[in-house]
């Protein structure tokens, strides 16, 4: 338990992948809350999971959604989601669990995922093929034309530092953006969507 502001933040219930599948088959109301982006969500989701991505995720919303049944956080592996029960255990609503794991356990654990059949390169190798080819450039441009060239690399390192040890990944939402990211959400293309 530790201090957000005013709040006290308890510990989040954390739920394996076939706990998770166990509650959903017993029946009880489970409303399962994705908080990834748009295109992580349409590529491949938990059946009836809702996307409410971090980024422009709502408190009331949420509480409207789950009701009196319990509420889980899902996102790739479970960072967002951490961050998704903070912001909303924060904002006062209750009966929380996180999917232990994201997506990425689910898959693992043989669970069934709607998968979408429109193919897009994922976010994350986006971010590390841009990464991949800027820290090359710039190793080649300081080897060939400046060494001042060498701060690219050293710049992405930063960034990837920041990124590993917050969970945040400004070059991730900044690509998310991106018009061939953007994915149908109420017909219309949006880069996010709280459907």
């Amino acid at each position: 338990m530790w201090l957000y502001g005013e709040f006290v933040i308890t510990n989040p219930m954390k739920l394996q992948a076939k706990q998770l599948q166990e509650e959903l088959n017993s029946g009880r109301r489970v409303t399962l809350i994705d908080v990834r982006t748009p295109v992580e969500h349409e590529e491949m989701r938990i059946a009836g999971s809702r996307l409410m991505p971090l980024d422009r995720l709502d408190p009331a919303e949420v509480k409207a959604a789950a009701g009196a049944g319990q509420c889980v956080l899902i996102c790739q592996s479970g960072k967002r989601a951490e961050r998704a029960f903070e912001k909303l255990q924060a904002a006062g609503c209750g009966n929380l669990a996180i999917l232990e794991g994201g997506v990425a356990a689910w898959e693992s654990a043989d669970l069934p995922l709607e998968r979408s059949a429109r193919k897009r390169l994922p976010l994350m190798r986006q971010v590390q093929l841009i990464i991949g080819v800027l820290a090359l450039t710039g190793s080649i441009l300081a080897l060939t034309v400046n060494r001042n060239f060498a701060l690219i690399p050293a710049f992405l390192g930063a960034g990837l530092t920041l990124a590993g040890s917050t969970g945040w990944c400004g070059l991730a939402i900044l690509l998310s953006k991106m018009p061939w990211n953007k994915v149908e959400c109420g017909g219309r293309k949006v880069t996010s969507c709280t459907v």
